[in-house]
């Protein structure tokens, strides 16, 4: 390595994961059911449940995956002392919404949840770890829901800056760095994970969509500004599902649909790093018979409330092309797109693409000019457990050391970047397909896709690989 290029001394490295798809313990001291712990394993009846979950609702037999998942919430004390052994300097987790207003509209928090995460604080601080911590991770209260169809109504608004004031109130001694919502940008492709919106036979689905994302707009800069007034030291941020799409072609038609594609997500952080909706989206609006209903004084409050960093999540690259019904497709989270040629995939079909990594980081910088915070990046490998209890995860090594060596560079060209957390650095349930076999983490977990398992913890190579990238602040990849 280049002795010039090196990460910041402050530079925050750890690991991410989410409450829903971790903790189980899903109705234990008081929590109430989110939408999270509705969705079926994976398979055909995820997505479906995903696109359209109504039926699941209705009817919660069968096996869930989050209701017991990983089992962090018992053993996290566990966890956190691998964390620790690792080095990590800070550990990215949710807040599951609904162990602290189970039902979502209470006015006051349910005193279990929060003493949760107290305990789980003090436990990270106590290894040197700093909490990153988002308050809202593809859940929501179900009730939220039943009641108000979710973020499609303006009345969520207040349940959700109710829930973020009690956050900061509590935990103002203790968290300094989060983020308002996950991957905000998924609501518009799916709508219930995102935002808890179910679309109606016959409705405008972008109304709705689009409708529901101003409310989380507004939720959001409300947070920002609850959080600068309470505690003026921490910083709240955004987070994005990061994507950056390539031209099929140089075709002129191949290019300004790739940067119409990108719009799509970028839209998303331009109204809260940027503060107001921009002109391209105004005219995808009327042609889109899309009109956003605003309340005096809207407009405004996202212009004072802007986030203080911008994070996202990266793991693949797209394609874009005008004619793609000629093309080999590829898969990714929540979406899919055009086979790149010049590009591996994973074992899920997701391009691997390291380059694109300090592509984007360089994209999002130019475009926001605030400090980045990289909060999800990983591979997700079905894992071998061999005698001994040993996991060869040679492939998981080689894309992290191939992006992290990407990310040095983007931060050499210029990008302020506060920190990295690879996405599972435990094995968890998949978002996506509610799989426990697609796995991510440096810590292996015994459990299946079915819920079998002892869940015991095991370190896989790649542990002692990122202990090292650590403890040498990323010289020694």
């Amino acid at each position: 390595m280049d002795n010039f290029k090196k990460f910041p001394d402050n530079f925050l490295w750890g690991g991410a994961i989410a409450a829903n798809q971790a903790e189980g313990a899903y109705l234990e001291n008081g929590k109430g059911l989110s939408t999270s712990d509705v969705l079926p394993a994976g398979g055909e009846a995820r997505f479906r449940a995903i696109l359209n979950p109504q039926e699941f609702i209705d009817n919660m037999e069968g096996y869930r995956p989050s209701h017991l998942a990983i089992d962090f919430y018992h053993r996290y004390k566990e966890d956190v002392a691998l964390l620790g052994e690792m080095g990590f300097k800070c550990f990215r987790t949710s807040i599951n919404w609904t162990r602290i207003f189970p039902e979502g509209d209470e006015e006051t928090p349910n005193e279990e949840g929060l003493k949760f995460y107290d305990e789980l604080f003090d436990e990270l601080l106590k290894y040197n770890i700093q909490p990153v911590i988002t308050i809202s991770h593809y859940e929501m209260p179900l009730g939220l829901v039943k009641k108000y169809g979710g973020w499609r109504s303006r009345e969520v608004i207040e349940c959700y800056v109710r829930y973020a004031k009690t956050l900061f109130n509590r935990y103002k001694d203790k968290v300094k760095y989060w983020m308002t919502f996950n991957e905000i940008n998924i609501t518009a492709h799916a709508p219930f994970v995102g935002a808890g919106v179910i679309i109606k036979e016959g409705e405008n689905a972008k109304q709705a969509i689009y409708q529901a994302a101003h409310h989380q707009f507004m939720a959001s800069a409300l947070a920002v500004k609850a959080c600068h007034e309470i505690d003026p030291e921490a910083k709240i941020g955004c987070m994005l599902a990061g994507s950056i799409n390539y031209p099929y072609t140089c075709k002129p038609d191949d290019v300004f649909e790739a940067m119409q594609k990108d719009r799509e997500s970028f839209f998303f952080g331009d109204v809260q790093a940027r503060g107001y909706y921009p002109s391209y989206i105004k005219r995808f609006f009327r042609e889109n018979n899309v009109v956003i209903k605003m309340e005096d004084g809207d407009e405004e409050i996202l212009r004072n409330n802007t986030v203080d960093y911008v994070a996202f999540s990266y793991y693949m690259s797209g394609v874009v092309s005008t004619a793609p019904e000629d093309k080999d497709k590829t898969e990714g989270n929540f979406m899919s797109g055009v086979r790149n040629p010049y590009l591996k995939a994973s074992d899920w079909g997701w391009q691997i693409d390291p380059k694109g990594f300090r592509y984007i980081l360089n994209y999002y910088y130019d475009r926001y000019q605030k400090p980045l915070f990289v909060v999800e990046n990983g591979l997700g490998a079905v894992d071998v457990v061999e005698d001994g209890d040993v996991i060869n995860d040679d492939y998981r090594i080689n894309y992290l050391r191939d992006h992290i060596y990407e990310m040095r560079e983007a931060i050499e060209d210029g990008v302020e970047l506060l920190g990295y957390t690879t996405w599972g650095p435990i094995d968890l349930v998949s978002a996506g397909t509610g799989e426990m076999k697609k796995r991510y983490g440096f810590i292996y977990v015994d459990r299946d896709n079915e819920g079998n398992g002892t869940l015991r913890r095991l370190r896989k190579k790649s542990f002692n690989w990122y202990k090292k990238v650590i403890e040498t602040n990323g010289q020694e990849l």
